[in-house]
This record gives structure tokens, C-alpha cells and sequence, in this order.
């Protein structure tokens, strides 16, 4: 167990300065501990005994290139200076922490210092790295990205996805993986069945290494190597350290369930005493020179922690919550150059949309399967290849979480990003990363997210339960998304554009069953529409309805059938944000009101609709506001069982009902 240190061709001042480094985070460390115990912070994850991995791999990279890190990586954050007073603000939950008090410890990043910090759900971080090693080859800035990982989260899919993909795609990245034993309180034993990790990276057709984690120069420079061969010859790499984690996974959870003997012989192997000593016998620093850096760190960690203790705690203001939901950005709409046009299909209309601005934004990047040469199951991007070349219309595996997030670490690196879901179904193998990182990135600490996940959806079509739902109740809920439905080609042209030009994450919903039925007159240009803003499709005084998709078209032939209803008809286009004047001013005038959708009636965004309707125009409603969905079943593969669940057979009898009301 003994660390046997190599010089190499490391001079004095390198020694010194990775020393330094080693020691200040634990020093941090011990006062926060202190802190903790002392009610200042409310939760601490320690990384005592793994300090050289962290602080290795930060020196050996240049400070341009990216580091992933997780909660035990605080010689990550402290060895590219981050300022230790906003560090201590954001463990307190202060204003002038990273995440203005919205998030605790390391679940931030920093663009200043090219760091991505974690959330809690761990896997994600390892794609959200493959998306910024793509964005550094494409960019050939002969730059490597870094990721952390413990031993725990390779037993999830996202680390699978995440080597998967980085092996395909040859990327420039690192996977490091901190092997402290232990995933909390479950050793290894019963995580998984190979000798080493590393074995898990060979399987996946990479390079990959064991090396002592606590060994601080075994670390350096092992890092040093590998990113220089990354730059020659872009490819992944799995570094596992081999390490220990001397305390609890945080501190309320204690370290009981560990052996003693094996605490104390990895008490033996502590990384910073042991390079300490190292440097002592070698004459490279002496007590004298420990003793003043003791001292200037010291006195570093007190001024900062008067500074945090000097701010106020974060007061509660409504407007700006609401406000950092997303990333402001100011839209203005593109009228097409010219009035011609033509008719074409919805999916027509939607394969122009992304052309051309694919065309008028080459940071664009498109990624799904199947969507390059074969040009996606519905031949949306079919020619794109072509036009773009494979760089920017990519491929991908089956694996969605990770592509979801590949598209998040794109667009910290500058790129827009479009993901196809081959069908909407399948986004459920992605929903972490959209609900827990797209979503939120902005919030928590100011990264915007500008990323389209296009979603064929919809029944109709006989394609039975996992081919046919249309599920955007799933998103509407979370805050930091925006939802986008179209019912027609021209708005499916101009929405989709808007879509990519928007900074912020969109769930963009196209109709399978419209997309080579409908056809209509379409601007050739490129243009725009606002997201958020209605369509009035119909006028009339005796009912509002409200719907969007494929919900428009049953409410048009229900009206077209019965034209004694007069009837405002609001096609609502977007989800989020929603066009809730519109649907208002039309309430107060008619005095009744029926909501209209394809998906399933419980949960649906009708109930949110008709919530909005009755607390609203309660005084002027003339009946009940009524909900027309589908059946509360999985949407069933038979013809004749498909018709019976959709909304639209229940539809015509409840506008009657509510007109006669």
C-alpha cells in the first residue's frame, strides 16, 4: 500500500506548486467541517483522501479546457481559483454564490473557469462531457474535456450510453473514475462482477487504464500523457484512480458499515501526507516553507469566510424567480424576403424549417438515429448529408439520455443543437437529462440550454401503444421547458424556425398522422412565428374552443358539421408559454368553454386549461367549462379500439351538450 513517487523530469517548482494545490482544498475542507458541525452549512460531501485525483487532473489540463467534476471535487474548483469567498457563498446559500441560493455545494458551473458542475442524478455528467468533446473536435481547437465519475455511477446506463458514444464518435474526452470502494454504503462486490473498471472501458473499444489515485504524480502525469495523445489522435479514454474515501458519503451517514483495518490502511496511504513527506526527504520543501503556506492559506479561508458571513441570506423575490426560469432572449419576427410560396405537406413544410436554418446558423448541430443518409424513419432530413456534410447531421446510437445530453454539452460550447426522437414515445429513455438538466441549467447557475428535441407523436396511424402518444403533458409541468405543437404546415414551418433560433430548451410536437395528409401554402423563405401567441381559427359568439395538433382538425370538421355553432376556435400552437389572454378575452365573450386534446383526459393539459378558465371568468360562465381527451388506456393497436379511445369520438357530443347547455 505503500505510494512510491517518481520524479520523472519534474523541477522543484512544479513539485511545490502541486503541493500547493493538494493542500489548500484540504485545509478547506477541515473548516468546513467545522462549519458544519457549527450549523453554517447545512451538508458537506467529503473528498478527504481523494484530493490528488482532483487536483491532478485540474493541473494537468490547461485552464481553456473543460472539467466535469462531482461532489467530492472540490481540488478541482479550488485549483482553478475560484474565488474562495463566492465558493463559501454558494455552501451557504448566498446570493453571491454560483446559483444565487438556488442549488448547494458543487451543483453549479462556471464558464469563467470552464467547469460543469454535476446533478445529483451523476450520469448525465458523463454525456454532457461527450457533447463538449464533440464541440472541441468540431471546432479542432485541439483541446480534451474531463469527467468524473465514482464507482457507484458506472453501474447506470448514462455511463454506458455516455462510453459508448464517446468510442463511436472517436471524442476527445477523459473518463475519470474515482474507485473509492464504496457507492454510499455498497462496496464493490456487490456493484459489479469485473476485476477493474477499466475492464468496462475495454469493452466498449477504448483505452483504459488503472493507476493509484493517490498518488499525486502518478495522477499528473498520467493526465498530462493522455490529453497530449487526445490532441494527436481524438479518442476516449476510461482512467480509473484507485482511491478511498475516508469519511462518510456526507457526514450524517458516517462511516460504520466500513471495516477498521481497512480505514486504517488507507489512513496509511493519505495523499497529501504522503506527498508532503515525499517533498520533505527530497529536500524540495521544508518545515519552514509549510508552516508559511499553512499560514497564507489559513488566512485566505478566514478573509473569505468574513466575506460570505458578511452577505445577507438571499431574500425571496417572486419576479426574478420567475424571470432566470429562462434565458432571456429577445425575439423578433423574421417575415419571409418575399410573398412566394408553396403547397406542401406538413412534413415538408418542417424538413424546409430545419434546412434553412441549418442553413442560417452553422453552429447547428442535428443528432438522432437514423437521420443522416437514411434521412430519419420519416425522411424528414433525408438530403441533409448531403448539404451539411456528417459533422453537423450525426448519427447517433440508440441512446437517447445521452445524446439529450451530448446536445446540453454542445451548446455550452457554443453550438445549437437539434435532437430527433424517432418517436416521441422513446423520450422517456431521455427524460432525466431534459427534466433535471435541460430544464433547470439556466435557474441553477446561468447556462442556457439551445436545444430543440423534435417529437413525432400521435395516434391515429395503428401504431399502437409505444408509437402513438401524444405526451406533452410530461412538460408542460416542468418549469424551463418550452412546449411547441403545431397543427399546420405553415406554423410548423415558422415555429420550428423560432424554435432554433430560441436559446432556451423546446419540445417541438409534430403530428405523425398530419405529416403527409395536410398540405397548404407555405412561404419559400425563411421566416418566424412567435412562440407563445395563439391562433384564432374561427369566430363566433355561442363557445370557445380551445385546442391544438391534431385536436384543431376534429374541432373544424365538428363545427363544419354543425354550423349552427357559432364558435371561437383558438389554436393554441405553444404549451409553454401559453397564450392564456387569448383563451381568456375569448371566455369572457362567449361565456362557455370546451378544451380539446388528443392525449389521455386525466393529467392533461385540459384540466390546467379548465383550472385557468374557472378562477379567471368564474363570473361570467354560463356553464361548466368542459375537457374532451381520450381515454384514460394506453393507446390500443386495432383499428376499430384506436377510434374508440381518441377524444375526437366523444368530441361533437360534448360541443353539442356544452351548446345547448
Amino acid at each position: 500500500m505503500e505510494i512510491e513517487y517518481n520524479r520523472k523530469a519534474f523541477s522543484d517548482k512544479e513539485l511545490r506548486n502541486l503541493y500547493q494545490s493538494i493542500l489548500k482544498p484540504r485545509m478547506v475542507e477541515e473548516k468546513m467541517l467545522i462549519l458544519l458541525r457549527q450549523g453554517v452549512i447545512s451538508k458537506w460531501f467529503s473528498g478527504i483522501g481523494q484530493e490528488a485525483i482532483s487536483v491532478g487532473v485540474a493541473n494537468a489540463l490547461s485552464r481553456e479546457e473543460y472539467i466535469l467534476p462531482m461532489h467530492r471535487n472540490l481540488g478541482v474548483f479550488t485549483s482553478r481559483d475560484i474565488p474562495l469567498s463566492k465558493l463559501f457563498s454558494q455552501f451557504q446559500g448566498k446570493e453571491n454564490g454560483y446559483t444565487k441560493g438556488r442549488d448547494r455545494s458543487f451543483h453549479f458551473g462556471t464558464k469563467a473557469h470552464h467547469i460543469v458542475g454535476m446533478i445529483s442524478h451523476l450520469g448525465p455528467q458523463l454525456a454532457v462531457a461527450d457533447g463538449i468533446a464533440l464541440a472541441n473536435k468540431l471546432k479542432d481547437n485541439q483541446q480534451v474535456c474531463a469527467v468524473f465519475s465514482g464507482d457507484g455511477g458506472t453501474s447506470e446506463g448514462d455511463f454506458h450510453e455516455a462510453l459508448n458514444v464517446a468510442a463511436v464518435l472517436d471524442l476527445p474526452v477523459i473518463f475519470v473514475i474515482e474507485n473509492n470502494g464504496y457507492g454510499l454504503s455498497t462496496p464493490s462486490s456487490e456493484q459489479f462482477r469485473c476485476d477493474r473498471i477499466a475492464d468496462k472501458g475495454v469493452g466498449y473499444g477504448m483505452d483504459a487504464y488503472s493507476i493509484d489515485g493517490n498518488n499525486i504524480l502518478e495522477v499528473y502525469s498520467t493526465l498530462k500523457k493522455l490529453a497530449e495523445e487526445l490532441k494527436k489522435s481524438p479518442k476516449p479514454v476510461l482512467l480509473e484512480c484507485m482511491t478511498f474515501r475516508m469519511r462518510g458519503h456526507e457526514e450524517a451517514s458516517g462511516t460504520k458499515y466500513v471495516p477498521q483495518e481497512l480505514m486504517d490502511l488507507w489512513s496509511e496511504k493519505d495523499p497529501v501526507k504522503n506527498y508532503e513527506t515525499f517533498l520533505l526527504a527530497e529536500g524540495v520543501i521544508d518545515e519552514a516553507f509549510i508552516k508559511k503556506y499553512r499560514a497564507e492559506v489559513k488566512a485566505e479561508i478566514e478573509e473569505a469566510l468574513r466575506m460570505a458571513d458578511g452577505e445577507e441570506q438571499v431574500q425571496a423575490d417572486v419576479s426574478r424567480e420567475l424571470e432566470d426560469v429562462f434565458a432571456p432572449f429577445e425575439f423578433s419576427v423574421q417575415r419571409p424576403a418575399s410573398e412566394s410560396k408553396k403547397n406542401i405537406r406538413m412534413v415538408d413544410a418542417i424538413s424546409e424549417g430545419l434546412r434553412q436554418s441549418m442553413q442560417r446558423y452553422d453552429n447547428t448541430v442535428l443528432m438522432g438515429q437514423d437521420v443522416a443518409e437514411y434521412g430519419g424513419v420519416f425522411k424528414v432530413t433525408e438530403g441533409f448529408v448531403d448539404q451539411f456534410g456528417k459533422d453537423r447531421i450525426r448519427n447517433t446510437p440508440i441512446c437517447e439520455s445521452s445524446i439529450v445530453s451530448a446536445a446540453l454539452g454542445l451548446s455550452i460550447s457554443g453550438y445549437k443543437s437539434i435532437v430527433e426522437m424517432q418517436f416521441s414515445d422513446f423520450v422517456t429513455s431521455g427524460f432525466n437529462p431534459i427534466i433535471n438538466n435541460l430544464a433547470k441549467s439556466y435557474y441553477r447557475w446561468g447556462q442556457h440550454a439551445d436545444v430543440v428535441v423534435r417529437m413525432p407523436c400521435g395516434a391515429g396511424v395503428g401504431a399502437g401503444p409505444f408509437h402513438s402518444q401524444t405526451n406533452e403533458a410530461w412538460f408542460v409541468h416542468t418549469p424551463g421547458l418550452k412546449v411547441v405543437y403545431p397543427a399546420f404546415p405553415a406554423d410548423a414551418k415558422g415555429l420550428l424556425s423560432a424554435s432554433i433560433e430560441d436559446p432556451n430548451p423546446v419540445l417541438f410536437f409534430e403530428h405523425k398522422a398530419l405529416y403527409r395528409s395536410l398540405s397548404e401554402e407555405v412561404h419559400e423563405d425563411y421566416y418566424t412565428l412567435p412562440i407563445g401567441k395563439a391562433s384564432l381559427l374561427r369566430e363566433g359568439a355561442d363557445v370557445t374552443i380551445v385546442t391544438y395538433g391534431m385536436g384543431v382538425h376534429w374541432a373544424l370538421k365538428a363545427l363544419d358539421a354543425h354550423p349552427e355553432i357559432s364558435a371561437d376556435l383558438i389554436d393554441l400552437r405553444s404549451l409553454v408559454p401559453l397564450d392564456k389572454e387569448a383563451v381568456l378575452n375569448s371566455v369572457r365573450k362567449t361565456n362557455k368553454a370546451i378544451i380539446l386534446h388528443e392525449d389521455t383526459l386525466f393529467g392533461g393539459i385540459g384540466g390546467e386549461l379548465s383550472a385557468l378558465i374557472s378562477e379567471s371568468c368564474f363570473e361570467v360562465l354560463d356553464a361548466p367549462v368542459m375537457r374532451c381527451g381520450s381515454l384514460d388506456t394506453p393507446v390500443p393497436f386495432a383499428a376499430a379500439l384506436e377510434e374508440d379511445f381518441l377524444a375526437n369520438k366523444r368530441f361533437t357530443e360534448k360541443l353539442l351538450q356544452l351548446f345547448h347547455y
